[in-house]
């Protein structure tokens, strides 16, 4: 909250006698200032810092936001400070010729990809923009903006499109200004265990409340990969639950037909997922690849043979580049285990292969490096990649000249730039993903009119609708309220101290009083403020709806509210407005009306 008084924090006060003579004197000496406000009313580009795009859209420096930290600021402001991390600047096209040259001269089996590929969007039934998106990664110049996230129930937070709209962006930029065929592609990371973290989906009910709508702990749910979860007859109870959340619009009755066809009893987590995003932005040339896909691991099984023949490397390099984040005063993301392989054997759960003096132990079994590197060569569908790890597997497998990653992502990804050398694998430029809250025309306005800074309202109490209200307070009663404070502190500190000319102990008991009087003021101030609420409710009213659309439960809305929400309000315009309001540069949040 941005707020143009001076010294709003001083207690609002009414006196009498000298101390109201002495405040009024005082108040001859300040010049007339225009009463009722202390904000200035903006449009929504003069409230940002120059945005000069379409209307509804503020922008917001994610300096400003406490949550984000400074490797993510530096890496969008300051690159230089951390480049040598990572393989390019996103920002310099030059970066990004030498990243497409790369990309497109690494040997990869794209015919082969491309075959499982089409195989997957056959049995999803995907659009025909999609499939055809597939078949231009065959072309040996074709390079691929890979982003990607877990399989969250009915498409996860908005995060998981706005991560997949930049890459769709990023694509098509690569197209126009570098002439080279380029894919959006989503890596559904299906082979994550963390049921708990996909389970649930965010909403908002009519009135802006945020609601969350579950599905249980289905058989198997905990074991293994999220791809090996087969949905049951509780998913049938979530969808019905969503569509008592939801409010009822136009748009509501096809998107629950739709999200019924994606997820059915019997489906898979993850397919039913892949189905959804493919309904969703499939028709944009939007490549759903699911990892967990067992017809995919021959193609990077070099990848789990490598790591086996040097147990413990990957883990080592990615530990001392966090080592040397840290010593720069960044964060590491990830503390490798060094004495585990960055792999994991799937068989009826997700074991960790831990490093031996005879070998290796795979879940309650111990086995040699020989029989361990045959089976990842006969077998590679039992081994999947973890963190480390994954990363290489996706780029063994696609030609990245860019990955879409968000704030966590590209901290883990800064500790990746030498493991990327050790398995002769180009490391790709890495693109921050878009940011946004959306919020409806009501609360744009509100936070235009006002000038109120988007962070402000993340507090779950109302001490920015406090230093609002005080803000539209007449300016003559702010003065007279600092004014008269100073003169209590002045006052009562000369007393103190002639008093203590009398006696020394009389002098702690003024500062007592004045400490009280102090505290009386500010107890005047707080019901000078409610005064004021009870005044304006319907600023109130409109600092709690858009505070509820922008922080649901004190947290940002895109990572909180599913996607699936805004389909809801707005169906298929939303994408469009998306696509059209979020340009693909990092360093800014942005706040949009549909």
């Amino acid at each position: 909250m941005r707020v143009r008084t001076a010294q709003v924090n001083r207690p609002i006060v009414t006196f009498t006698g000298r101390f109201l003579d002495t405040a009024l004197a005082a108040l001859q000496k300040y010049p007339q200032v225009q009463s009722h406000t202390g904000l200035t009313a903006t449009s929504p580009q003069s409230s940002s810092g120059g945005d000069t795009a379409p209307s509804g859209r503020l922008s917001v420096d994610i300096r400003r936001f406490p949550w984000i930290r400074r490797l993510a600021t530096d890496y969008a402001f300051d690159f230089a400070r951390l480049g040598d991390f990572f393989a390019g600047d996103p920002g310099d096209p030059g970066a990004w010729r030498d990243a497409i040259a790369r990309a497109s001269n690494h040997h990869r089996q794209r015919g082969a990809l491309v075959e499982v590929l089409r195989a997957q969007q056959q049995r999803r039934n995907a659009p025909p923009e999609s499939a055809a998106a597939a078949d231009i990664l065959v072309d040996p110049r074709s390079v691929a903006i890979v982003t990607g996230q877990q399989a969250g129930l009915f498409g996860g937070p908005l995060f998981t499109l706005l991560k997949a709209l930049t890459a769709i962006q990023l694509a098509e930029r690569v197209r126009t200004e570098h002439q080279v065929p380029a894919v959006a592609v989503f890596w559904v990371d299906a082979e994550d265990h963390d049921w708990d973290e996909v389970k649930t989906c965010g909403v908002f009910d009519a009135d802006h409340a945020p609601r969350s709508v579950s599905i249980g702990d289905v058989p198997g749910a905990h074991a293994g990969p999220v791809a090996r979860v087969r949905l049951n007859d509780t998913i049938d109870g979530a969808l019905s639950e969503l569509e008592s959340m939801l409010p009822a619009t136009e748009f509501t009755p096809a998107l629950l037909d739709e999200l019924r066809r994606c997820y059915q009893p019997g489906t898979g987590m993850a397919d039913a997922f892949s189905r959804w995003l493919e309904h969703v932005l499939g028709p944009r040339g939007l490549v759903v690849f699911d990892s967990s896909d067992p017809a995919a691991k021959p193609l990077v099984a070099r990848v789990f043979v490598r790591e086996i023949a040097h147990p413990g490397e990957a883990a080592h390099l990615a530990a001392e580049a966090g080592a040397a984040l840290a010593a720069r005063g960044y964060h590491a993301q990830v503390t490798p285990h060094t004495d585990s392989l960055s792999l994991f054997h799937i068989n009826a759960g997700r074991d960790t292969i831990k490093i031996v003096a005879d070998g290796f132990q795979v879940g309650g079994d111990t086995q040699s490096g020989a029989a361990l590197l045959e089976r990842a060569q006969q077998n590679p569908a039992e081994f999947s990649p973890n963190v480390l790890l994954r990363p290489i597997v996706q780029d063994t497998l696609f030609p990245t000249a860019c990955y879409v990653a968000g704030p966590s992502e590209l901290a883990y990804l800064g500790q990746l730039r030498r493991v990327y050398d050790a398995f002769v694998v180009p490391m790709p430029l890495i693109q921050q993903r878009a940011t946004a809250t959306i919020v409806d025309s009501n609360a744009m306005r509100f936070l235009s009119k006002h000038d109120v800074a988007l962070e402000a309202l993340r507090a779950q109490d109302e001490a920015a609708l406090n230093e609002l209200l005080i803000a539209q307070l007449p300016t003559s009663v702010e003065v007279a309220m600092q004014v008269a404070g100073d003169t209590v502190e002045q006052r009562m500190d000369a007393l103190a101290r002639e008093l203590a000319r009398i006696d020394a102990t009389l002098e702690g008991a003024a500062r007592s009083t004045a400490s009280r009087m102090q505290d009386d003021l500010k107890k005047l101030h707080a019901k000078v403020v409610q005064a004021a609420k009870r005044k304006d409710e319907t600023l109130r009213r409109q600092f709690h709806h858009a505070r509820a659309q922008a922080f649901p439960g004190g947290h940002p809305q895109e990572r909180e509210i599913g996607f699936v929400t805004f389909l809801n309000k707005y169906g298929p315009a939303l994408v469009d407005r998306l696509l059209e309001a979020l340009p693909p540069e990092m360093g800014q949040h942005w706040v949009i009306t549909v």
